[in-house]
Order: C-alpha cells, then structure tokens, then sequence
C-alpha cells in the first residue's frame, strides 16, 4: 500500500508513521521541519517538504498513493495571527482534499478531534450523532468542525473521506503539544502538578496512543466515506486520574483543588506575561471552560463496525510509567 501522510511529526502522526514503516508499505510523509527528516528516512519513509499551503508539494507527495493520512494541525490555545487556526485546519484541509481529488487518492483518512462532538448533557454519552449545540468553548473546535465539514464535501464515489475523531490521547511519544497529557502524567509522577481542576468530578475520555493508532489504520481499511468515527477510550474523572496515577507511582500527591475562578485568574496572569515575552499565552479562559467540562463519550460505533478496541486506562498508564521511567528523552 502507498501512502500519503501530512502532521508525521505530532504525537499519533510519529506513532503511526512508525507503524506503517514496520508493517512495509511505502510512506510519504510532508515535513515542514527539515531538521526531522533523517528520524523518518531511517525508517524507510520517503521525506518531501512542504506546508499544506503548498499544492504543488501535496500533488506530488500523493502521486500513486492509495491512502491519505491528513493529520497535521495547528493546536495551539492562541496564535499571534488569529487567522492562523482558520488557514491551517480548514483551508489547509481544502488543499489536501483537493490535491487528494486531483490525484486519484482511493481514501483519505481525516484526523479531527472529538471536541466538535461536544460536552455531555446531563451526564449521558457523547457519540457521532453529537453536536455542539451550546457552542464551540474554543478556536481550535472550532475550525476543525469547519475542516470536518469541508473535508466530507470531498467524499464521493472515486474518493472516500472517512473522519476520525480521537479523545484526549496519552501514551509514550514525543511531548509535544498534542500530548499533554503524558506530559501531565510526567509532571504528577515528580511531584510537579499539584492541580485537581474544579472539584476533580468532571469526567474525560483518555485514549491510549496505540488505540488511536491502530483505529486510523482500521478506519482506512473498513471505514465507509462519509461517516465519522470516535477513537476514545475510557471515561474517568479527574480524581479518578489522579487517584490511578498515585497507585502506579506508589506515592499520592497531595493535590489542591482550584476551582473555575482562580484558574481564570491564572489565566490572567499567563496573558500579562504573554505580553511581557511577546509569546502567545499557554491557555486561555476558553480551554479552562472546556476542560471542567464532563464529556462522557462512546466509541461503540468504531467497536462494531470497525473492530476497534480500548485499552482500559490503567493499563495504558502502567505503560506509559514505565516508558517514562525508561525513556531518557522523556526526563527533559
């Protein structure tokens, strides 16, 4: 199989390049960072160069390609540009789709998230048929909606557009910004994080990197164009988080609850000294409203039609422990 893939260098993007490179099939990936080729060249990936506004690159990447693997986005709470989200999630998808359409490509797997889905009402399941009825809580939900919408206009009878839509992912990787919350589970096993969001109740979705990695796989393989598909895994709340941690460290933290008003004025503080440093703000009130949100989700519809499995969440945080307790890189 030849494949086409944009976002190699994010968490599941690496993960799943990875993946594809041991399984044999000839992989394409579109880098912006040159300096990150020679880690996939050495796996036998082809590298070309490239953002998603460069069409003549996307074409050439997909040439003969069966699949497409659309992963790459820009996830950051805030940009300096505030068009910037827009051109890259949902115009950058438009160019994939179009390249994707222009040559050929038999499936295109688009990675969305499953925040367009919304939050749940009264405590009951979130699933495909979810929306956002009370409004996107932040840009990034936003414009990947756009981009999902976008992205199914292409689907058709020549070229199927299969939508993924992973949970909060975890698992070893790459801390990137896509991975926070390895770097949560990190930061809790030194002592750093102290933090039980609001009264520790609201539950999340935590899916293991190998889940979300081998549901893209499935969803190309068996997913029908036109539909959407949620990649989670299981629904826990943060006490609970937290509580399985201190049992696969060996050591409870001691962790202060900090309720929605003085997260916001942490987010205050963070907007006074992002404009001090001239840097974007790590968060902002909106994701602070959406992550003391509940968002019980149900992956059901991937189990029964894709063949999709979940690795239940403390098995996949043992794992990821003992990666970080092995991984040097993980130390930094």
């Amino acid at each position: 199989m030849k494949i086409f893939m944009t976002g190699a260098t994010g968490f599941i993007g690496r993960n799943l390049a990875g993946k594809m490179a041991n399984e044999k099939h000839q992989l394409v990936a579109m880098l912006r960072d040159r300096s990150r080729g020679a880690e996939f060249e050495q796996l036998g990936i082809r590298v070309i160069y490239g953002d998603l506004s460069d069409r003549e690159a996307l074409k050439s990447g997909m040439a003969d390609c069966d699949w497409v693997f659309h992963l790459a986005a820009y996830t950051k709470p805030v940009s300096k540009d505030p068009m910037m989200p827009y051109r890259v999630n949902v115009e950058g998808t438009k160019g994939v789709m179009e390249a994707a359409r222009d040559q050929s490509v038999k499936k295109v797997i688009f990675t969305s998230t499953a925040g367009t889905l919304g939050y749940s009402v009264d405590g009951g399941l979130i699933d495909e048929k979810s929306d956002m009825a009370s409004g996107y809580h932040t840009e990034y939900e936003r414009t990947k909606a756009l981009a999902e919408k976008a992205a199914l206009e292409y689907n058709s009878d020549r070229m199927e557009v299969v939508v993924v839509n992973p949970t909060r992912v975890y698992g070893p990787g790459r801390a990137s910004v896509s991975n926070s919350v390895t770097r949560i589970i990190r930061m809790y096993g030194k002592g750093l994080w102290r933090i039980l969001p609001g009264n520790g109740e609201a539950i999340g979705n935590y899916v293991f990197i190998d889940d979300v990695v081998e549901g893209h796989i499935l969803a190309a393989r068996h997913g029908k164009g036109g539909e959407r598909y949620i990649l989670g895994g299981e629904n826990i709340s943060y006490s609970d988080f937290f509580d399985i941690l201190g049992e696969i460290y060996s050591r409870k933290r001691k962790l202060i609850a900090f309720k929605e008003q003085f997260l916001k004025g942490i987010v205050k503080i963070a907007g006074l000294w992002s404009k001090v440093s001239r840097s974007p703000a790590f968060i902002t009130n909106e994701w602070v409203d959406k992550f003391l949100q509940t968002s019980k989700i149900s992956s059901e519809k991937a189990k029964k039609l894709l063949g999709y499995t979940v690795t239940p969440f403390r098995e996949g945080a043992e794992k990821t422990v003992l990666w970080l307790k092995s991984d040097k890189r993980s130390h930094g």
